[in-house]
Protein backbone atom coordinates (compact mmCIF):
# COMPACT_ATOMS: atom_id res chain seq x y z
CA UNK A 1 0.00 0.00 0.00
CA UNK A 2 1.45 3.46 -0.71
CA UNK A 3 0.94 4.82 2.80
CA UNK A 4 3.32 2.61 3.97
CA UNK A 5 5.78 2.58 1.59
CA UNK A 6 6.05 6.30 1.96
CA UNK A 7 6.51 5.72 5.58
CA UNK A 8 9.27 2.68 5.08
CA UNK A 9 10.89 5.25 2.74
CA UNK A 10 10.94 8.20 4.75
CA UNK A 11 11.91 6.21 8.05
CA UNK A 12 14.84 4.71 5.94
CA UNK A 13 15.82 7.85 5.26
CA UNK A 14 15.49 9.27 8.51
CA UNK A 15 17.95 6.18 9.68
CA UNK A 16 20.64 6.47 7.10
CA UNK A 17 20.92 9.95 7.80
CA UNK A 18 21.49 9.43 11.46
CA UNK A 19 23.77 6.56 10.71
CA UNK A 20 25.67 9.27 8.69
CA UNK A 21 25.81 11.59 11.17
CA UNK A 22 26.17 9.94 14.04
CA UNK A 23 28.85 6.96 12.70
CA UNK A 24 30.50 8.33 9.47
CA UNK A 25 34.05 6.36 8.71
CA UNK A 26 35.41 10.36 8.74
CA UNK A 27 33.44 11.83 11.50
CA UNK A 28 36.31 12.92 13.86
CA UNK A 29 38.42 14.22 10.70
CA UNK A 30 35.47 16.20 9.00
CA UNK A 31 34.60 17.71 12.15
CA UNK A 32 38.09 18.84 13.08
CA UNK A 33 38.33 20.20 9.56
CA UNK A 34 35.28 22.06 9.76
CA UNK A 35 36.21 23.56 12.77
CA UNK A 36 39.17 25.13 11.52
CA UNK A 37 37.01 26.43 8.64
CA UNK A 38 34.38 28.62 10.28
CA UNK A 39 32.97 28.09 13.95
CA UNK A 40 30.24 25.83 14.69
CA UNK A 41 26.78 26.90 15.84
CA UNK A 42 25.14 23.97 17.37
CA UNK A 43 21.52 25.64 17.97
CA UNK A 44 21.64 26.49 14.49
CA UNK A 45 22.35 23.00 13.58
CA UNK A 46 19.94 21.31 16.53
CA UNK A 47 16.82 23.81 15.18
CA UNK A 48 17.81 22.98 11.49
CA UNK A 49 17.90 19.23 12.00
CA UNK A 50 14.52 19.25 14.43
CA UNK A 51 13.37 21.19 10.38
CA UNK A 52 14.27 18.22 8.89
CA UNK A 53 12.36 15.74 11.15
CA UNK A 54 9.47 17.95 11.02
CA UNK A 55 9.39 17.70 7.34
CA UNK A 56 9.33 14.07 7.14
CA UNK A 57 6.92 13.42 9.78
CA UNK A 58 4.78 16.01 8.02
CA UNK A 59 4.52 13.99 4.67
CA UNK A 60 3.51 10.91 6.33
CA UNK A 61 0.01 12.13 5.77
CA UNK A 62 -1.13 12.53 9.73
CA UNK A 63 -0.50 14.96 12.37
CA UNK A 64 1.66 13.34 15.46
CA UNK A 65 1.40 14.53 18.76
CA UNK A 66 4.35 16.73 18.82
CA UNK A 67 4.63 16.97 22.90
CA UNK A 68 4.95 13.11 23.24
CA UNK A 69 7.40 13.50 19.92
CA UNK A 70 10.20 15.33 21.64
CA UNK A 71 8.87 12.98 24.66
CA UNK A 72 10.10 10.12 22.97
CA UNK A 73 13.19 11.81 22.24
CA UNK A 74 14.17 12.56 25.15
CA UNK A 75 13.24 9.44 26.80
CA UNK A 76 15.59 7.70 24.25
CA UNK A 77 18.46 10.08 24.98
CA UNK A 78 18.11 9.08 28.93
CA UNK A 79 18.13 5.41 28.22
CA UNK A 80 15.03 4.55 29.00
CA UNK A 81 12.87 1.84 26.67
CA UNK A 82 10.48 2.90 24.11
CA UNK A 83 6.36 2.04 24.53
CA UNK A 84 6.65 -0.24 21.54
CA UNK A 85 9.45 -1.48 19.86
CA UNK A 86 10.54 -0.58 16.06
CA UNK A 87 8.36 -3.22 14.07
CA UNK A 88 5.19 -2.71 16.41
CA UNK A 89 5.87 1.37 15.95
CA UNK A 90 6.39 0.73 12.08
CA UNK A 91 2.94 -1.27 12.35
CA UNK A 92 1.01 1.17 14.40
CA UNK A 93 2.09 3.68 12.17
CA UNK A 94 0.81 1.88 8.96
CA UNK A 95 -2.56 1.48 10.64
CA UNK A 96 -3.02 5.37 11.50
CA UNK A 97 -1.59 5.88 7.81
CA UNK A 98 -4.61 3.36 6.07
CA UNK A 99 -6.91 4.99 8.29
CA UNK A 100 -6.20 8.45 7.19
CA UNK A 101 -5.77 7.92 3.67
CA UNK A 102 -9.05 6.31 3.34
CA UNK A 103 -10.59 8.82 5.15
CA UNK A 104 -9.38 11.47 2.46
CA UNK A 105 -10.27 8.85 -0.23
CA UNK A 106 -13.69 9.41 0.47
CA UNK A 107 -14.11 12.85 1.06
CA UNK A 108 -12.47 13.44 -1.90
CA UNK A 109 -14.49 11.21 -3.99
CA UNK A 110 -17.97 13.41 -2.34
CA UNK A 111 -16.14 16.40 -3.54
CA UNK A 112 -15.59 15.62 -6.65
CA UNK A 113 -19.03 13.93 -7.37
CA UNK A 114 -20.66 17.76 -6.22
CA UNK A 115 -18.24 19.42 -8.28
CA UNK A 116 -19.41 17.25 -11.68
CA UNK A 117 -22.86 17.60 -10.61
CA UNK A 118 -22.50 21.16 -10.48
CA UNK A 119 -20.17 22.05 -13.05
CA UNK A 120 -22.17 20.33 -15.55
CA UNK A 121 -24.99 23.37 -15.08
CA UNK A 122 -21.89 25.90 -16.13
CA UNK A 123 -22.11 27.71 -19.51
CA UNK A 124 -19.91 25.89 -22.42
CA UNK A 125 -19.38 22.91 -20.44
CA UNK A 126 -20.29 19.55 -22.31
CA UNK A 127 -20.24 16.11 -20.68
CA UNK A 128 -18.27 13.98 -22.59
CA UNK A 129 -19.24 10.73 -19.73
CA UNK A 130 -22.12 11.80 -17.84
CA UNK A 131 -20.85 13.22 -14.14
CA UNK A 132 -17.53 11.45 -15.19
CA UNK A 133 -15.62 13.68 -17.67
CA UNK A 134 -16.29 17.10 -19.19
CA UNK A 135 -14.92 19.49 -21.20
CA UNK A 136 -15.06 23.32 -22.22
CA UNK A 137 -14.04 24.55 -25.26
CA UNK A 138 -11.83 27.59 -24.84
CA UNK A 139 -10.93 28.38 -28.15
CA UNK A 140 -11.54 26.30 -31.50
CA UNK A 141 -9.38 24.50 -34.09
CA UNK A 142 -9.58 24.28 -37.72
CA UNK A 143 -6.82 21.64 -38.18
CA UNK A 144 -7.31 17.68 -37.97
CA UNK A 145 -9.18 15.79 -35.39
CA UNK A 146 -7.21 13.74 -32.98
CA UNK A 147 -8.78 10.05 -33.41
CA UNK A 148 -7.85 6.88 -31.22
CA UNK A 149 -5.06 5.22 -31.10
CA UNK A 150 -3.25 8.27 -32.50
CA UNK A 151 -0.68 9.83 -30.93
CA UNK A 152 -0.93 14.03 -30.38
CA UNK A 153 1.22 16.52 -29.58
CA UNK A 154 0.32 18.84 -27.23
CA UNK A 155 0.94 21.46 -24.62
CA UNK A 156 -1.00 21.50 -21.19
CA UNK A 157 -1.24 21.59 -17.84
CA UNK A 158 -2.53 19.82 -14.96
CA UNK A 159 -4.25 21.13 -11.44
CA UNK A 160 -6.32 19.86 -8.79
CA UNK A 161 -9.53 21.05 -7.51
CA UNK A 162 -8.59 23.64 -5.47
CA UNK A 163 -6.30 25.30 -8.05
CA UNK A 164 -3.31 23.87 -7.35
CA UNK A 165 -1.07 22.80 -10.26
CA UNK A 166 0.97 19.73 -9.87
CA UNK A 167 2.10 18.98 -13.85
CA UNK A 168 3.09 20.96 -17.17
CA UNK A 169 4.66 20.37 -20.25
CA UNK A 170 7.91 22.25 -20.40
CA UNK A 171 7.61 21.97 -24.40
CA UNK A 172 5.56 19.99 -26.93
CA UNK A 173 5.03 16.88 -25.85
CA UNK A 174 4.34 13.78 -27.85
CA UNK A 175 1.52 11.52 -25.94
CA UNK A 176 0.21 7.74 -27.09
CA UNK A 177 -3.42 7.51 -26.17
CA UNK A 178 -3.14 3.97 -25.19
CA UNK A 179 -1.19 4.71 -22.41
CA UNK A 180 -2.40 7.73 -20.58
CA UNK A 181 -5.53 7.66 -17.93
CA UNK A 182 -9.03 6.95 -19.62
CA UNK A 183 -10.25 10.30 -18.77
CA UNK A 184 -7.06 12.09 -20.38
CA UNK A 185 -7.37 10.26 -23.29
CA UNK A 186 -10.89 10.52 -23.79
CA UNK A 187 -10.68 14.20 -23.11
CA UNK A 188 -8.33 14.60 -25.99
CA UNK A 189 -9.99 12.61 -28.55
CA UNK A 190 -12.03 14.90 -31.19
CA UNK A 191 -9.68 17.54 -30.78
CA UNK A 192 -9.03 20.08 -33.50
CA UNK A 193 -5.16 21.26 -34.39
CA UNK A 194 -5.08 24.73 -32.75
CA UNK A 195 -8.07 24.08 -30.42
CA UNK A 196 -8.18 24.71 -26.36
CA UNK A 197 -10.19 23.11 -24.14
CA UNK A 198 -10.24 22.29 -20.75
CA UNK A 199 -10.77 19.00 -19.00
CA UNK A 200 -12.48 17.83 -15.95
CA UNK A 201 -11.81 14.32 -14.66
CA UNK A 202 -13.24 12.34 -11.78
CA UNK A 203 -10.86 10.04 -10.15
CA UNK A 204 -12.84 6.90 -11.67
CA UNK A 205 -11.09 8.01 -15.12
CA UNK A 206 -8.47 9.11 -13.14
CA UNK A 207 -6.03 7.72 -10.81
CA UNK A 208 -8.49 6.79 -8.11
CA UNK A 209 -7.24 5.33 -5.20
CA UNK A 210 -3.86 4.18 -7.01
CA UNK A 211 -0.28 6.22 -7.93
CA UNK A 212 0.72 9.24 -5.93
CA UNK A 213 -1.62 12.23 -6.29
CA UNK A 214 -4.11 12.37 -3.16
CA UNK A 215 -6.45 9.30 -3.17
CA UNK A 216 -9.72 10.00 -5.55
CA UNK A 217 -8.19 13.54 -6.62
CA UNK A 218 -10.43 15.14 -9.17
CA UNK A 219 -8.11 16.61 -12.06
CA UNK A 220 -8.47 19.80 -14.10
CA UNK A 221 -6.55 19.93 -17.72
CA UNK A 222 -5.73 22.76 -19.75
CA UNK A 223 -5.01 21.70 -22.89
CA UNK A 224 -3.72 22.76 -26.32
CA UNK A 225 -3.69 20.78 -29.32
CA UNK A 226 -0.32 21.41 -31.72
CA UNK A 227 -0.79 18.50 -34.15
CA UNK A 228 -3.81 15.74 -34.28
CA UNK A 229 -1.07 12.92 -34.99
CA UNK A 230 2.35 12.42 -35.06
CA UNK A 231 4.77 11.07 -38.00
CA UNK A 232 6.88 8.15 -37.46
CA UNK A 233 9.66 10.62 -38.01
CA UNK A 234 8.49 13.25 -35.43
CA UNK A 235 7.82 10.28 -33.08
CA UNK A 236 11.59 9.57 -32.94
CA UNK A 237 12.57 13.09 -32.13
CA UNK A 238 9.96 14.51 -29.93
CA UNK A 239 10.15 15.04 -26.44
CA UNK A 240 7.53 12.04 -25.09
CA UNK A 241 5.79 11.00 -22.27
CA UNK A 242 7.33 7.56 -21.44
CA UNK A 243 4.32 5.12 -20.58
CA UNK A 244 5.32 4.87 -16.53
CA UNK A 245 5.38 8.48 -16.06
CA UNK A 246 2.47 9.52 -18.66
CA UNK A 247 0.27 7.12 -15.85
CA UNK A 248 1.36 10.08 -13.48
CA UNK A 249 1.07 12.86 -15.82
CA UNK A 250 4.74 14.66 -15.20
CA UNK A 251 4.12 15.04 -11.77
CA UNK A 252 6.57 18.22 -11.11
CA UNK A 253 7.06 17.97 -7.18
CA UNK A 254 6.30 15.42 -4.53
CA UNK A 255 5.00 18.53 -3.04
CA UNK A 256 1.93 18.48 -5.07
CA UNK A 257 1.19 15.13 -3.54
CA UNK A 258 0.63 16.38 0.32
Amino acid sequence: MFAKKKFLFVFTLMASLLLTVGYGENKEEAIAEKETKEEVDIDKISKAFGHLIGKNLDSLGFEFNMTDVIKGIEDSLAGKEPPMNENECVQAISIVQEQAFQKLAQENLEKADHFMTENAKEEGVVQLEENKLQCKIERQGEGAVVEEYFSPVIRYSGKFLDGKVFGASQEDELVALDEVIPGFSKGIIGMKEGEKRTIYIHPELGYGTSGYLPPNSLLVFDIELVKANATPQEEESMTTIPSEEAKEIAIDDEEAIR
